[in-house]
């Protein structure tokens, strides 16, 4: 992103048009485009980019070499009728990109916050609500939205115009289809799609992209037919997962993903 006419500051280079409060805190290399606006109470780490009309407001931190393009808005109020005021939080990570008019916002409670790890795509109409968690390496694909107290964890990818249900935990290099509902947890490794999400499988693609050994691989699909296709309950599926499989760190992830699911998981 180029800046013309832009003000230098200590390296930082602000265009004439932009509004940055005397109170925020600016690193060295931050670039803030046309007619954007930084609030008192942010802090933006070295080497990110802002692009034009972007908002970054609320007590929102802000890690370093990230871009923010056309008018996203970053650390606005919650969408949360038991929001209140206060001094409500969003922390982003590293080397994140946020593309066009993606929404982020704080959480609703001062005990909570909103969180955004490193190495994310958020593409374009994307949107994380009040104390989500996005862990490191996810996709958000054009207008996947997330609810409010939403996890993503590592590595897991979400279709365009997917909808995420308030509290739903997806597992790490887990896929969700485009236009999916899911209302339900997502396990990890595991392909999902549908109004609501259904299981259709186990994400192959993903797994060798992230360079998951074919032994390991072959002990997902293992476990995931015994989840999924045998006439196990829940509980009896997962004691037969610890009798079979050994020091495998994929399957034990699988195996406490599923304990500590509070929506059931996608079958």
């Amino acid at each position: 992103m180029e800046i013309q006419d832009s003000d230098t500051v200590g390296g930082t280079r602000i265009h004439p048009t932009a509004v940055v409060h005397p109170n925020a805190q600016l690193s060295s290399d931050v670039v803030i485009g046309p007619c954007s606006v930084v609030g008192r109470n942010v802090a933006i780490g070295d080497g990110c980019r802002i692009g034009a009309h972007v908002v970054i407001d609320g007590h929102t931190t802000i890690g370093r070499n990230n871009s923010f393009l056309t008018g996203a808005v970053i650390g606005s109020q919650p969408q949360d009728l038991k929001y209140h005021g206060g001094k409500t939080r969003l922390v982003i990570g590293d080397n994140n990109v946020v593309r066009e008019y993606t929404t982020i916002n704080t959480a609703t409670s001062e005990e909570n916050v909103t969180s955004v790890g490193d190495n994310n795509l958020l593409m374009a109409y994307t949107h994380v609500a009040h104390e989500c968690r996005i862990c490191n390496g996810v996709i958000m694909a054009n207008a996947a939205t997330l609810a409010g107290h939403v996890t993503i964890e590592d590595k897991a990818v979400l279709g365009g115009l997917v909808g995420v249900h308030q509290f739903v935990h997806v597992g790490t290099m887990a896929l969700i289809g485009g236009c999916s509902k899911a209302i339900k947890d997502v396990p990890p490794y595991s392909m999902v799609d549908g109004n609501p999400t259904t299981w259709h499988g186990v994400n192959f693609v993903g797994l060798k992209r992230n360079g998951v050994p074919e032994e390991v691989r072959a002990n997902i699909k293992k476990a995931f037919k015994i989840i999924c296709r045998s006439n196990l309950n829940t509980t009896q599926a997962l004691e037969k997962l610890r009798a079979e499989f050994d020091s495998c760190a994929e399957i034990d992830h699988l195996i406490e993903f599923i304990e500590k699911s509070s929506r059931g998981i996608c079958k």
